[in-house]
């Protein structure tokens, strides 16, 4: 996997603002050499459709299998439509979930799957689309600037990715294996990460807002309210674009720059 935030602060120089780590991602080489991003991706997915692809699959048409990287890219966040991109792409939906699972092989994407329940709601059972590096979908979508995620209409389903797929890498250097998922119901109800813990479920949101306030625990605690008749009590957490954490009666609100230390999970 690529690095996690608290390791790419070990780098000198770092990123220290939320669009310079997202735009920057967090592939090792580029912090080590301080590298342009921009150049270095560029570089780094010219090599791996050439080399890797190759050698993992008999993709043929490296231009469309590109198309489909990027397409991907653009649906980072979302729940994933394996006939929607297939036709988008102009190829099969075999052909989709081949080439997906290439991405996944590569450690380039990921799916999370949906959350499973006793409870009597009608749950989604789609799972989203992930992928594990912030600077690559910045890269496949064209976005060459930090500045261009102030306002980029994408901003807020990239900066999901990024706090899930950091969940995910710290529980993975950590040795954990309890499954991570989604919630969401056919009423509308949905967080965008549940954590499983032996004791407890965390409800985590993730909102690129830069702006502390309650509305951001909204969606995670409607979720609770279902959740909380269940054998487990639940935990609300909401990491958002701002710079201080706070503890609230009815959740925790966590800054992006503290995901990495995730001073919050016990």
């Amino acid at each position: 996997m690529p690095l996690s935030r608290s390791e790419v602060t070990r780098f000198k120089p770092h990123p220290k603002t939320l669009e310079e780590s997202l735009f920057s991602g967090s592939y090792p080489r580029i912090f080590d050499k301080r590298l342009d991003p921009s150049d270095w991706l560029a570089s780094y997915v010219a090599s791996y459709l050439e080399r890797d692809v190759r050698t993992m699959t008999n993709v043929g048409d490296l231009s469309t299998f590109q198309r489909f990287v990027e397409l991907c890219a653009g649906r980072t966040g979302q729940l994933l439509n394996y006939s929607a991109l297939a036709g988008d792409c102009g190829i099969t939906q075999p052909t989709a979930r081949s080439w997906l699972s290439v991405l996944e092989t590569s450690f380039l994407a990921f799916r999370l799957q949906p959350f499973h329940s006793n409870l009597r709601k009608r749950l989604v059972k789609m799972p989203k689309l992930h992928f594990y590096d912030s600077g690559l979908v910045c890269w496949l979508l064209g976005i060459r600037e930090a500045s261009q995620l102030r306002s980029h209409p994408l901003r807020g389903a990239i900066f999901e990715s990024w706090v899930v797929s950091e969940i995910l890498k710290r529980r993975a250097n950590r040795g954990e294996s309890r499954r991570l998922s989604f919630y969401r119901d056919r009423d509308g109800a949905e967080v965008d990460v549940v954590v499983e813990h032996s004791d407890r479920l965390e409800l985590v949101e993730a909102k690129s807002a830069e702006t502390a306030s309650s509305s951001l625990f909204a969606a995670a605690s409607r979720v609770k309210r279902h959740l909380d008749t269940g054998p487990m009590p639940c935990e609300v957490v909401a990491v958002y674009g701002g710079d201080r954490g706070q503890r609230r009666s009815e959740a925790s609100l966590v800054s992006w720059s503290g995901v990495g230390d995730r001073s919050w999970e016990r």
